[in-house]
């Protein structure tokens, strides 16, 4: 009896120990699976990112590709005469000093002061200024802003230009620039504002040479840089929080890393050739005072994806800004004529109207609204008539 409980018995923990040995076995087994797992999801990953970018990438490049030889444009001779000698009549005239900020506070009841237009070093950021996300404001940002911030020089105030009153000229990249030989007058403003990468080398007789100004964001900032103006502002627009790591690469003279590089929707320039006195960080209540003021947009709210059409274009919101640098306030080749899709969308490509149909972040019907009671009220002076031409006939 007692050999056959042994027996049992020594059965019994052979098959216990067997069964551990298993265990240990696939234990072991799944330990090295794992690494063998991870390194696996994270080969196919990559891979599967960079597809997904990559076809964006094509599917944008067919969707937004420029060209650059000359679309065909004629200008009739007397009205560019015309608008010639308007031109002459703005830059002669008297300026009057904050004439167009005081016009906007009273008469489209924009409530907004702002300070501080550009961000600096001394700059004390407030609350409003982290309530919304970019371009309204820096949400959950704050230690980048500051961060970023610490890097540029002191300054010595806000930029006034040496003039009690200054007449600016935002000059936009419209199609209506084209053949109206307007170059030589707009290099005659005080301050002249390009947007993007609108260039001169090649269109400086349409649109003048110098550049005072430029505002831009990471996307649309030159490739090739043509300003060669000593006292030239780079202003950069934060619309999204990568845009503050580009912004720091450039002052920094480093490299944009790769993971930034896949949130920008199209390449952006390594490098931007100013000094480090020279850049400067537009103040998000600039893009705010525009949205929420002047074009009474909703209040910016979270979107799973992509944006609401509440964000202001690049132009109109320069207007805003040139309101608090300059006296007098002119812009040139603002405006969209959507009756006539086949004129150009840009001076410098062959892009057609109708492109501006495909975009839906902007609210284009409000800002040309907004522009024409700006001209029509005399607050601001169109050049080029693409808003509204008070010297044309009827």
């Amino acid at each position: 009896m007692d050999g056959k409980i042994t027996s049992r018995e020594h059965r019994r923990a052979l098959r216990t120990r067997n069964a551990g040995a298993l265990k240990h076995q696939q234990a072991a087994a799944m330990k090295n699976l794992r690494p063998k797992y991870r390194n696996c999801l994270r080969c196919n990953m990559v891979p599967l990112m960079v597809l997904t970018l990559v076809s964006l990438g094509v599917l944008m490049y067919f969707d937004f590709k420029t060209e650059t030889d000359p679309y065909p444009w004629t200008v009739d001779p007397k009205h560019r005469e015309l608008l010639h000698s308007y031109v002459k009549s703005v830059l002669v005239k008297k300026c009057r000093p904050a004439f167009v900020r005081s016009e906007m506070k009273s008469k489209f009841n924009s409530s907004g002061q702002v300070t501080d237009y550009f961000l600096r070093r001394e700059t004390m950021p407030t609350e409003l200024m982290f309530q919304y996300p970019p371009p309204f404001g820096f949400l959950h940002m704050h230690n980048k802003l500051q961060g970023v911030l610490s890097l540029l020089p002191k300054s010595t105030g806000q930029e006034h230009y040496g003039k009690v009153c200054n007449r600016c000229v935002v000059v936009g990249n419209g199609g209506i620039l084209r053949g109206l030989n307007l170059g030589p007058l707009i290099d005659q403003f005080d301050i002249i504002i390009r947007l993007n990468s609108g260039p001169v080398r090649g269109f400086s007789r349409d649109v003048g040479n110098r550049t005072t100004i430029r505002i831009s964001y990471p996307e649309g900032s030159p490739s090739t840089w043509e300003d060669s103006d000593p006292g030239l502002i780079f202003v950069t627009v934060v619309y999204k929080s990568v845009d503050l790591n580009w912004f720091r690469a450039m002052i920094t003279r480093e490299q944009v890393s790769f993971w930034d590089r896949l949130f920008f929707w199209q390449k952006v320039p390594d490098r931007i050739p100013v000094e480090l006195s020279q850049f400067r960080i537009l103040n998000p209540e600039i893009i705010r005072e525009t949205a929420l003021d002047l074009l009474h947009l909703p209040a910016p709210r979270s979107r799973l994806w992509g944006w609401d059409p509440n964000v202001p274009t690049l132009g109109v919101s320069a207007i805003t800004l040139a309101s608090y640098l300059c006296g007098e306030v002119s812009i040139a080749g603002f405006g969209y004529n959507f009756t006539e899709r086949r004129t150009p969308l840009h001076y410098y490509d062959k892009l057609p109207m109708t492109a501006m149909l495909k975009q839906s972040m902007h609210n284009v019907d409000r800002e040309r609204l907004l522009l024409r009671r700006l001209v029509e009220a005399g607050v601001v002076s169109d050049l080029t008539g693409g808003v509204h031409c008070s010297v044309c006939p009827s």
